[in-house]
């Protein structure tokens, strides 16, 4: 009974503390919005324009890395399940 009587109790606080806040009027909620979508667009296109630029660094940078010579050649795994070859072993 104590922790329901806490609990509508506060409810009732909590309405009342809502009673006393100072909201936004509908013009300072667009204003604010739409800064902050301006700010995050700014932000996304700072963000991608140094992106685009190490990325482009990097791949002509790579290009004229020496390649390797060791004559390895690397083939890649199959995973069809006629190339599966399970085996296993038991040490008694």
């Amino acid at each position: 009974m104590l922790s329901r009587m806490s609990f509508f109790t506060y409810l009732k606080d909590t309405r009342a503390e809502l009673q006393h806040v100072a909201w936004p009027t509908r013009t300072q909620t667009i204003q604010y919005t739409m800064l902050v979508v301006a700010f995050s667009v700014l932000v996304a296109f700072y963000l991608g324009f140094f992106d685009f630029l190490f990325t482009t660094a990097l791949a002509r940078g790579l290009r004229y890395a020496p390649q390797s010579s060791s004559g390895i050649t690397v083939t890649p795994i199959s995973a069809s399940s006629s190339n599966t070859i399970i085996s296993t072993s038991t040490a008694n």
